[in-house]
């Protein structure tokens, strides 16, 4: 077998076999597949597409390519969710502890984060003390006891994925939604989940722009899922605009806490209630979206969903007195208010503006060896169907960096006002079942 003929015949929309697929992700893995070679079948791959068929093999070679976790010692139903990444988007903080209140067991692997995206890993390690480096006893232990334990991702999970990947972000093929597809499922699978339910971003802050491909991806990955009999649920929510009105790691926990009190943004709460309440069904605690809906909702007005969240903090070595005063969270020193230059309505907020904005001020990283600054970030004072007036703040900036002032103009130009009032945004867009 040789890489030229498999290029070739990718090159010519054909269909690559199992062995053929095995083949070129264990040779690309163990640097036998040169990079030249493997770029140009990424580029036919990108050209032609993949089937079912092959997408699902291609998720399976990922997942062999490694570690995988066992959870067989965990009891009840294994629920997992991803998202897809977006601006705002602390949708984990929020699931992890809800699920975790009514029995569902979530052991979670989570990521950093890597330009306008945030990382789930990145906004905890903001609440001094906590650790995402527990021992593999420590997490199932968490998990059974308390129902739920996060951590960051293992080295040699889905190695083959995280080098094709790193190949894709350097020859323009990241957008294929069947290299995006097995990407994202083969390291839930890898994770141990048994269940898994997708949270698809779709807007200007999200990877897909559009509710068509957004709909592709989300089936594709659903397909996936039940190819490798792991159920799976995706939901395509809105990112037209940041989530919420807190972009940053410690500004996302603070605005975490928030919701898990019952006092969060409409925009937040009605996502972070429909993952939960998708996570609930699968785990066989309830048999229908709407009662899980409206338990979890009882649930957080109750409090128990915001002492699961101190829990969660205390097992994982963290200040859990930052969950009743926010304030000790990180504070940035310097506080820049961005006006609004008219009168009218928020007719949009550029998403990837924003979360490069907050990127450049210290939230982010442009590589991932740059260090975070988990005070940096953005609130939102107006989002989307907001009246404002001339002289009104639009959102504020924190940073410990000086000569701002590019990130001032690109956090301003992210806002189109005008005189006529927008639809309202649709948050949930669909649900692949």
């Amino acid at each position: 077998m040789r890489m030229v003929d498999l290029i070739q015949k990718k090159k010519n929309g054909g269909v690559l076999i199992q062995e053929e697929i095995d083949f070129i992700v264990r040779g690309y893995t163990n640097g036998d597949i040169p990079d030249y070679q493997m770029s140009a079948l990424l580029m036919a791959i990108y050209f032609n597409g993949m089937n079912k068929r092959e997408t699902a093999e291609l998720t399976l070679a990922y997942v062999n390519s490694g570690d995988t976790v066992d959870l067989s010692e965990v009891t009840g139903i294994k629920v997992d969710k991803h998202s897809t990444g977006g601006v705002g988007d602390k949708v984990s903080l929020i699931v992890l502890p809800l699920v975790a209140c009514v029995g569902v067991p979530v052991a979670k692997m989570s990521g950093r984060g890597l330009g306008h995206t945030g990382g789930t890993i990145d906004k905890l390690e903001s609440i001094e003390g906590f650790n995402i480096e527990l021992s593999r006893e420590q997490f199932i232990f968490n998990v059974n006891h308390y129902r739920m334990a996060i951590v960051g991702q293992s080295a040699n999970l889905t190695p083959a994925d995280k080098k094709i990947y790193a190949l894709r972000d350097v020859t323009a093929t990241v957008d294929s939604i069947p290299l995006i597809a097995s990407s994202v499922m083969s390291k839930k699978i890898a994770s141990g989940a048994e269940c898994i339910v997708l949270d698809v971003k779709v807007g200007s802050g999200a990877f897909v722009k559009s509710i068509d491909e957004a709909r592709d991806l989300a089936n594709t990955m659903v397909e996936i899922g039940k190819s490798l009999n792991r159920e799976t649920i995706a939901v395509i929510t809105d990112m037209s605009q940041p989530l919420g009105h807190e972009i940053g790691n410690a500004n996302e926990v603070k605005e975490a806490i928030e919701v898990l009190k019952g006092q969060g943004a409409l925009d937040i709460t009605i996502v972070s209630l429909t993952i939960a309440s998708y996570m609930a069904v699968l785990g066989g605690v309830f048999s229908d979206f709407d009662t899980a809906y409206e338990e979890l909702k009882a649930i957080i007005k109750s409090g128990k969903a915001i002492d699961k969240l101190k829990q969660l903090v205390e097992i994982q070595g963290g200040n859990s007195q930052i969950i009743d005063n926010p304030d000790q969270l990180p504070q940035a020193k310097n506080h820049i208010e961005i006006k609004a230059l008219s009168n009218g309505y928020v007719n949009s907020i550029e998403a990837e503006s924003i979360g490069i904005s907050a990127m450049l001020l210290g939230a982010g990283r442009k590589t991932k060896e740059d260090k975070i600054d988990y005070s940096a970030g953005i609130t939102l004072f107006k989002k989307v169907g907001d009246k404002v007036n001339i002289g009104n703040t639009l959102c504020v900036l924190h940073t410990n960096r000086d000569n701002i002032k590019e990130v001032e103009i690109m956090a301003f130009n992210a806002f189109t006002i005008r005189d006529v009032e927008p639809k309202q945004i649709t948050y949930i867009y669909d649900v692949i079942r």
